[in-house]
């Protein structure tokens, strides 16, 4: 696992009216403080990446659909430096992924429907001077291919 990335899985609550799944708790130790909170959807088989933040934790679930979320590891001096994590996240695999600064993240689409990720970042995000750093999904720089690969 990358230095400083966690995967918490979270606990769905059903009953006959529907579910309930607690997101993000500020009691629970991986809180660190409130920036805000957003939603982003992805159609099926569109990639979003890649991006990383300097000063702002990523704390990621996907509440719809099922998507595929990578992370590189691009901050020189890590001891995971160059290392990739995949994560399957979503309706079948309800999990909260914890992206620290510098390590670089995007996701796919892999449900047959519209994915819907929420997001509750640390910071606020600032319209003026955003802390958003980008590079494409194919960047050669990040030893990662998209595709489906058959294993």
């Amino acid at each position: 696992m990358i230095d400083g990335v966690s995967a918490n899985t979270l606990r769905l609550i059903p009953d006959e009216r529907g579910r309930l799944m607690e997101i993000m708790r500020c009691d629970w130790p991986i809180f660190k403080k409130f920036g805000q909170v957003y939603m982003t959807t992805n159609y099926p088989g569109v990639v979003k990446a890649w991006h990383y933040h300097t000063k702002q934790t990523d704390m990621v679930a996907c509440v719809k659909g099922m998507v595929k979320l990578v992370l590189f590891d691009g901050r020189e001096g890590s001891p995971t430096h160059r290392e990739v994590n995949e994560f399957f996240i979503g309706e079948h695999n309800p999990k909260l992924i914890v992206i620290p600064p510098g390590v670089y993240h995007g996701w796919k689409c892999i449900s047959e429907t519209e994915s819907i990720v929420v997001n509750c970042p640390d910071e606020l995000f600032d319209y003026d001077n955003p802390d958003e750093h980008r590079a494409p999904h194919d960047d050669p720089n990040i030893p990662y291919n998209w595709d489906i690969v058959f294993k």
